[in-house]
């Protein structure tokens, strides 16, 4: 990170002063050369307040990627064939500082890079990253935005140790895409569901207060299997698994693109999970991914900005405080100011850790007032959130943290009591000869309202009386031509109804239907082995996808802040560096 700093801001200088090192009298290789070369080293180092050794290392290394960006540019004009830069996982890595390079056409499927990358750095599962997207396997390199020079991040999928210790089955179960594969299906099922069935754990989306939200369908879908995504993401980051964790958030970032502009401007999830892969992206060390961290922190302020607020106000106004908030808004600073070193913006960069520390001055909670609520009996993330949203008043937070535990029960009690009046109205529907099943969808459908809801099934019951009779009509007919019983209704269902198309197939096999006309027809009496199955496997996965969803609606707010220090040691120590040393 720090030669990454040193360079932009030598290449910015050399810019400035129109200096070309892969031009002579620089790029000879000569005793010449060299001498210029020293002569910028001398002449830049006080300028950068840094020692003339390392500058001179950091424009030989400034000098090398444009002789090879130079030399990569004409091999492609005259071959079509491209230099990609690659960034490998940290285990892969020989040396930090030595970049690592495939040439390979743009025409070619993805699938063939990978396993030409499998095979020269030794990993067996991967993913490709382009500016924060997944290569399709199945499709080529051009036809995604690869181009030539292009920067892609190589994500392992799978931890080769551990699966050396797996059976071939038990690592197929346990890979990357088999998890995504999971956690998507699980989802999916859960998006479908609408609360109809009494028995079937369902999702519903609420506002900030616990309210129901009106959604579209279609986009109530594609906003459940975003959260999913990032839900899974986020306990896997927990668990410090920043590779598959980052695949999981590209997928909710993809299925947050499906969602309307105007619900995302609503919701501060969007903006939670833009952070949330940002920091994988340092977690990795893959802040060469640049250009797409610093979009998606963009994005992120600015999703804040819509959600919460010019100066906060509005959340203040639903929430009555915004401290919880502030360690969204010190992860954001921090990432900012992270981005801006690498940039070699120095400047920039104090100024959004000047931003983060005082951020985390007041976030920093005092360990004796954390013991003292928790002896009162609340648990540690309520003690955190409650000091936090109270500015570190003990007993403003003792009696914040009670009033939410109240107002939880009160939503509790108010579901409770809904889903009574529910159940009771389902029976009265019951009484009236209609199956539990279909009350249930009736009165879903009716918005709890029972008249519409007997509406709805006096509409279903005539329109499926209507079908039995036409039905049975047609079976008449086939009848009065002759035609058995059996045969006629293997005819009627294999024409799915038609009493015409019925008599011809009749006629044509002369009154008898072959095993194989008959083996195409479906039986009303098929045994429901596979529909078990079915439900069974659905409810496996659901209950899977089900324990990443944190309990507590605040979760994603309940940072420690110690990987937050982490990082802001690291960043003062890097700021700290031009301004100590003296040439």
């Amino acid at each position: 990170m720090v030669e990454q700093n040193t360079e932009v801001k030598l290449k910015q200088m050399l810019k400035e002063e129109r200096i070309q090192l892969w031009n002579p009298p620089f790029s000879e290789g000569s005793e010449s050369s060299r001498h210029h070369m020293q002569e910028l080293a001398e002449r830049f180092a006080p300028l950068l307040r840094l020692p003339v050794p390392e500058v001179s290392g950091a424009l030989e290394a400034v000098r090398q990627q444009a002789l090879s960006r130079g030399k990569g540019n004409e091999t492609f004009r005259d071959t079509k064939v491209a230099t990609l830069e690659l960034l490998l996982p940290r285990d892969c890595r020989k040396d930090a500082k030595t970049k690592s390079h495939l040439e390979t056409r743009l025409d070619v499927l993805v699938q063939e890079v990978v396993d030409r990358i499998g095979e020269e750095f030794g990993l067996k599962c991967i993913k490709l990253i382009l500016n924060g997207k997944t290569l399709s396997v199945d499709q080529p390199l051009d036809q995604q935005g690869v181009k030539n020079h292009s920067k892609m991040m190589v994500l392992k999928v799978s931890d080769a140790e551990w699966k050396l210790q797996l059976s071939e089955e038990e690592e197929k179960k346990k890979n990357q895409n088999e998890s995504l594969q999971r956690t998507q299906k699980g989802f999916q099922i859960l998006s479908e569901r609408d609360g109809s069935e009494d028995s079937s754990p369902f999702l519903e989306i609420a506002d900030q207060r616990g309210n129901p939200l009106k959604i579209p369908p279609e986009e109530k879908k594609a906003l459940i299997l975003a959260m999913g995504f990032h839900e899974k993401g986020r306990s896997l980051m927990k668990k410090k698994q920043f590779d598959n964790a980052l695949c999981h958030l590209l997928q909710a970032d993809q299925q947050f693109s499906r969602c309307g502009s105007a619900l995302l401007a609503s919701v501060d999830n969007f903006a939670v999970l833009q952070l949330d892969v940002v920091w994988c992206y340092q977690a990795l060390e893959a802040l060469s991914c640049l250009d797409d961290g610093r979009s998606r922190l963009q994005r992120a302020e600015d999703c804040f900005l819509r959600c919460y607020g010019e100066r906060q106000q509005r959340l203040l106004m639903i929430k009555g405080n915004t401290g919880r908030e502030e360690v969204l808004f010190l992860r954001l600073h921090l990432l900012q100011s992270l981005l801006s070193y690498i940039e070699g913006n120095d400047v920039q960069a104090r100024h959004q850790l000047s931003k983060v520390e005082t951020l985390y001055s007041r976030l920093c909670l005092d360990s004796e007032k954390m013991a003292q609520l928790m002896s009162l009996g609340f648990t540690e993330r309520e003690a955190r959130l409650g000091l936090r949203a109270c500015e570190g008043d003990l007993q403003e937070a003792a009696v914040h943290i009670s009033n939410q535990r109240q107002e939880r029960e009160e939503l509790k009690q108010r579901e409770r009591k809904r889903r009574s009046r529910r159940s009771e109205v389902i029976s009265t529907l019951t009484e009236l000869g209609y199956s539990r099943r279909d009350a249930a969808r009736a009165l879903h459908h009716a918005d709890g309202d029972v008249d519409k809801a007997y509406a709805i099934l006096l509409d279903s019951s005539g329109s499926e009386e209507a079908t039995s009779n036409n039905t049975e009509g047609s079976m008449e007919q086939l009848l009065y031509l002759g035609f058995q019983r059996d045969v006629s209704e293997a005819a009627l269902r294999l024409t799915g109804g038609d009493v015409q198309s019925a008599t011809q197939l009749l006629l044509d096999n002369q009154g008898v239907l072959s095993s194989e006309l008959l083996a195409e027809s479906p039986s009303s009496e098929e045994p429901s082995t596979s529909s078990n199955q079915s439900t069974e496997e659905d409810s496996e996965l659901v209950n899977e996808v089900l324990e990443d969803i944190s309990r507590h609606e605040e979760d994603y707010l309940d940072l420690t802040l110690e990987e937050e220090s982490e990082l802001i040691a690291t960043m003062k120590t890097y700021l700290s560096r031009g301004h100590t040393h003296t040439v």
